[in-house]
């Protein structure tokens, strides 16, 4: 029987109350009916994700894997179906599936993460490189990005309005601008939804493969603007950190081969997100406090650095 992490167990009880408790009480249960089935074996302790448990397993005939098990969200429905479209290429391969139980058998890779890497060029040359080979045209019956569209800008000009904020009317402006203009036609490609260096794991087949995609069809710069938002945390203290974040856009649209201008957009719209994220319910590393006002100010200010004068 497989032991829950405490630190899984709690934040999902803490998001999503009874259903997350109940789901935490019946996980050791589902690893192991899905260990059986798959004919696996636990190979070391169980670790955790924001959403879910992951199991290092070794099959029966030797193969290494990781046994993936997600609280049953609608943003974790197409990660399998992304893992199948890439079959590999860039991301860890998919070795089984039970969307019932939102449970996948992947390919294992180490647990080390490009966020582990200090030369910020290489975590962001790697990025984009990653995000080129992510670039697939998109299967039928994944989510579409623009669907969100017009939740995105009623969600703006509501936290615009209503939130206490030190954004200026011009960057909010700009977000609203994006969401028009390039958010509500996107391209028929596939996106990797949260393609960040934590998501981006070193293996042995190749330097680096990205993990937990949501699978969305859409314009692979707005991949390129979720970078750029959490990279930008790396850039707390900078001393200038308009000059750093416009010179890490440069690398990372360079080795994506992405429009500078279009990923720019993005990034300053996630920003504008995120800001007001934070006003509203807090970040996942600061709930209140000091912390929390010091990060959302810090969001504040990548959006601003990121609007066009």
């Amino acid at each position: 029987m497989i032991t829950v992490p405490d630190g899984l167990a709690r934040t999902t009880v803490d998001r999503e109350g009874a259903p997350g408790a109940a789901w935490i009480a019946e996980l050791p249960g589902l690893a192991a009916e899905l260990l059986e089935r798959w004919d696996c074996v636990p190979d070391g302790s169980a670790v955790h994700g924001g959403v879910g448990l992951i199991l290092p397993v070794r099959q029966a005939h030797g193969r290494t894997a990781v046994l993936k098990l997600s609280f049953p969200h609608p943003g974790n429905v197409h990660e399998p179906d992304a893992f199948e479209v890439w079959a590999g290429r860039g991301a860890v391969r998919l070795y089984a599936r039970d969307d019932e139980r939102f449970a996948m058998l992947l390919e294992r890779a180490s647990p080390t993460t490009l966020a582990e890497v200090r030369d910020s060029d290489e975590v962001l040359t790697a990025a984009g490189r990653l995000s080129r080979r992510l670039a697939v045209p998109a299967p039928p019956g994944l989510a579409r990005l623009s669907e969100q569209a017009a939740g995105w800008e009623a969600a703006l000009r509501t936290d615009a309005a209503s939130l206490p904020h030190a954004l200026s009317d011009r960057a909010a402006a700009a977000a609203l601008a994006t969401v028009r203009e390039l958010a509500r036609t996107q391209p028929e490609v596939l996106v990797h939804g949260d393609l960040h260096p934590r998501n981006i794991l070193r293996a042995e087949r190749a330097p680096w493969l990205a993990v937990d995609p949501k699978g969305y069809v859409g314009d692979r710069a707005y991949d390129g603007g979720t970078l750029l938002k959490v990279h930008a945390l790396t850039l707390l203290g900078t001393t200038d950190v308009r000059r750093t974040l416009l010179r890490a856009l440069d690398v990372f649209t360079e080795a994506a081969e992405l429009d500078r201008e279009r990923t720019r957009r993005w990034a300053q719209l996630h920003a504008v997100q995120a800001a007001f994220h934070g006003r509203r319910q807090g970040f996942r590393r600061a709930r209140g406090g000091s912390e929390l006002t010091r990060l959302v100010r810090y969001a504040e200010g990548l959006a601003e650095a990121l609007t066009p004068a």
